[in-house]
């Protein structure tokens, strides 16, 4: 653990200022969350924090990003994810040719009512995944943009709630490939974390190739979660406690990434609300009902790193968003803060 990031610098333990939880509620979430983890490991062979870390954006309530080149695994972990847990899922194949209204719903005139009906989209859905989504043009990436806030649709004028839990998990091919569009600034701000997939190591790939040929990894994947007990760890999530001292930190780090040389668009407000969430779920799924600062530099990267924007010169000299990431998170000092007893 980095020591900048110890109660002896901070001058705060937090354990003494966090709310005590139910044990049985932390025994629950603990199990539920280990065999999530277990279910999706079983197909994801050799990634582990790929798993981690999609459990962490569903239980803090965002959306994720998978992005890499075809075929390491993106919508095979977006699957796997949905097939845990015992909800709705729905699966949106982004082409160049899908319109809006392929995704929300549209309205159609009854004959007999003589009125129109909504007839809602595949985003009616619990869990929602959205595979290219590169692959449409921004019209059509901009339609989730209300879905992915606010959890509702606005067709006609008329307002449509969308189920709780709701979570788009979308999966995109690197922008330089053939037949792909860059994802709207606004839209990448929506989602809460991007992974970055990889290819598997030599052992988990060769692992792969022995079990994955006669069947489908899916297969045997049955629900080992309900949507009430999905929808209790977030609420244990929620409650997880963010010491003052914490809440500085995040803003430090927000603040340094607008005021880089390197970058020309830094982190968001929404960008810091979200990284806190995520490391309130993080801290969760370690046992724990407070959050560290170290909970907050460990999801900089995924939550952040998508989000900013090089200028010229950092492009051409090679530099990187995750690298500028952790320059930040290496620079920015925690906030100090008197312990009150």
């Amino acid at each position: 653990m980095d020591t900048r990031h110890d109660t002896a610098e901070t001058g705060e333990d937090p354990r003494l200022v966090a709310p005590t939880g139910d044990p049985g509620q932390e025994r629950a979430f603990h199990d539920i969350s280990t065999r999530i983890l277990g279910a999706i490991e079983t197909v994801i062979d050799g990634k582990p924090y790929a798993a981690r870390l999609a459990l962490t954006v569903l239980l803090a309530q965002g959306h994720l990003l998978l992005e890499d080149v075809p075929g390491v695994g993106k919508t095979m972990l977006a699957k796997t994810l949905a097939r845990t847990i015992d909800c709705t899922v729905n699966r949106i194949q982004f082409t160049p040719d899908l319109l809006p209204s392929d995704v929300t719903g549209v309205s159609i005139f009854d004959q007999e009512s003589r009125r129109f009906e909504f007839r809602p989209g595949p985003v009616f859905a619990n869990i929602v995944i959205g595979d290219e989504i590169n692959r449409a043009s921004a019209k059509t990436q901009s339609s989730l943009l209300e879905c992915m806030e606010e959890h509702q649709v606005t067709v006609d004028g008329r307002t449509h709630v969308l189920g709780e839990p709701f979570m788009v998990v979308a999966t995109q091919n690197p922008i330089e490939m053939e037949g792909t569009y860059p994802l709207p600034e606004a839209q990448r701000d929506r989602f809460m974390a991007r992974i970055s997939m990889g290819y598997p190591d030599a052992g988990a790939e060769a692992d792969m190739l022995e079990s994955h040929q006669s069947v489908s990894p899916l297969a045997g994947i049955r629900p080992v979660a309900t949507v009430s007990d999905v929808a209790a760890m977030m609420r244990q999530v929620r409650s997880v406690h963010v010491s003052p001292s914490v809440k500085h930190y995040t803003v430090a780090l927000g603040r340094a990434t607008r005021e880089h040389p390197r970058l020309r668009l830094g982190a968001s407000p929404r960008s810091l609300l979200q990284l806190l969430r995520a490391s309130k779920a993080s801290a969760a799924l370690e046992g724990r009902d407070f959050v560290l600062p170290d909970d907050i530099a460990a999801m900089a990267d995924a939550v952040l790193a998508h989000r900013l924007m090089l200028d010229r010169k950092a492009t051409s000299a090679g530099d990187t968003a995750s690298g500028i990431v952790a320059d930040v998170v290496s620079r920015v000092p925690v906030a100090r803060e008197t312990q009150r007893r």
